[in-house]
């Protein structure tokens, strides 16, 4: 999603506890973004792509990561941006786009696993179809502190590739993922749906599932030569329906740690844009994070609008090892 953009998106949390911990956390990302400054020097640029973090010390291989789930990409799929590794659903079969289909996609009931009985929501940015339904999803959401649009098309890359198809996929390998480690999954949409879920509905789906931590993903659409990415942390607000105070402590700390992931399994850095090179960002206006009360973050992967991140977005390879760290952040949380 754009930056400057308005809000394209679209969980009281049973974690809330503080301590040691905090201290812990104060140097993980810090620490993460150190190590990858080093590989950049002594490694590579990461402006190489999608191979960048063979050699920088990635937290787990692909290799041993969980078999993908039916429906799911396949880790190193196809790197063609509109190819064979288009996601389909849970079920092998294209989702339907069925007017009334509205509930969020779930996965089957979990057994076994570290993250038995946790409950994780993916929102995946924008939906395929929104570009379809400009009247439906211009209409204006309370969002707390003002009105926002409903949603957006999200942005896509030079060659069309689009930030919806983008984060779906990303979306299912994740799932895949977190499966795989016990949790079960819910998706706010999965291209079952003609368009949205609205922002709001984006976090109330988080909010009524009672997730122990929920993540939208996303993809910027900056300038060109603005590279990297970018966790987004609720600020606090108290206005109207929304209330994030509760939440804005376990948010950081969920963000904390996907950043700190997500430069190991990728070997990409933080944006060189908004951050300051921590790669966290604090906001007040997303509605998907101002109406959460379960912790969430946003997770701008990279920047579309750059042909060296489009690069890496478009890549299989790449959007598996995005995918592996925002899901080894997500599991080092839940398991403190």
């Amino acid at each position: 999603m754009s930056y400057t953009g308005p809000d394209f998106d679209p969980p009281p949390s049973r974690r809330f506890r503080r301590g040691p911990l905090t201290v812990a956390l104060a140097a993980l990302v810090p620490g993460a973004l150190l190590g990858w400054a080093v590989y950049a020097t002594v490694g590579g640029s990461g402006d190489e792509g999608g191979d960048a973090s063979a050699s920088a010390g990635t937290s787990a291989s692909a290799s041993s990561l969980p078999p993908p789930s039916p429906g799911t990409p396949s880790p190193g799929g196809s790197d063609e941006p509109d190819g064979s590794d288009e996601p389909d659903g849970s079920d092998g079969k294209k989702p339907s786009t069925s007017p009334g289909a509205t509930s969020p996609s779930a996965s089957a009931p979990v057994g076994t696993g570290p993250l038995r009985g946790k409950v994780v929501v993916i929102d995946p940015g924008h939906n395929p179809g929104n570009f379809r339904h400009t009247a439906e999803i211009n209409r204006q959401v309370d969002v707390g502190t003002h009105s926002k649009e409903c949603d957006t098309t999200g942005t896509s890359t030079d060659d069309g590739f689009s930030e919806a198809k983008f984060t779906l996929d990303v979306a299912h390998r994740m799932r895949a993922f977190l499966e795989g480690q016990g949790a079960t999954v819910k998706l706010t949409q999965d291209d079952d749906r003609p368009f949205g879920p609205c922002i709001d509905e984006r976090a109330r789906i988080g909010n009524e599932a009672e997730a122990d931590a929920v993540v939208s993903i996303h993809a910027d659409g900056s300038g060109t030569g603005n590279r990297g990415f970018h966790v987004i942390l609720p600020g606090s607000v108290d206005s109207g329906a929304a209330d994030t105070r509760a939440i804005v402590g376990p948010s950081r700390e969920l963000g904390e740690r996907i950043a700190g992931n997500f430069v190991r399994a990728t070997g990409n850095g933080p944006s060189n844009y908004v951050g300051g090179g921590t790669g966290l960002v604090t906001r007040k206006d997303l509605g998907g994070l101002n109406l959460s009360t379960v912790p969430k973050v946003f997770v701008e992967c990279g920047n579309m609008r750059d042909s060296k991140d489009a690069a890496l977005l478009t890549s299989g390879a790449w959007r598996q090892k995005a995918a592996q760290g925002i899901s080894e952040g997500i599991v080092s949380f839940l398991r403190g």
